[in-house]
């Protein structure tokens, strides 16, 4: 679902510095397209998120705008990640609800 990627698009660039199209694409099973287009589509939906071309460019957001998506504390998401153990076994599903967390 679109908007499930959305979200996790908004999550891996509060989760890093920097990201390219090609490492959203791998990190959520989709098209470099497809990558571009929701990046775009978060840009256009008034996140405030932008793009840097060249070497060592990608997309960044604002001044390190920030939201919190998950409602838990930082005890409460330490405890899950416990739970959910080491992420390299994780499935699909795991890996995203991990992703959300961090």
């Amino acid at each position: 679902m679109r908007t499930d990627r959305l979200v996790a698009v908004l999550l891996l660039l509060q989760q890093r510095e920097q990201v390219t199209a090609a490492e959203v694409a791998r990190e959520l099973e989709v098209s470099e397209r497809t990558a571009r287009r929701d990046l775009d589509a978060l840009a256009m939906a008034g996140v405030p998120v932008y793009a840097t071309q060249g070497r060592g460019g990608g997309w960044r957001l604002v001044g390190g705008a920030r939201t919190d998506l998950s409602g838990l504390t930082a005890s409460e998401a330490r405890a899950l990640f416990l739970v959910a153990g080491p992420a390299s076994a994780a499935t699909p599903e795991v890996k995203a609800a991990l992703r959300k967390l961090v």
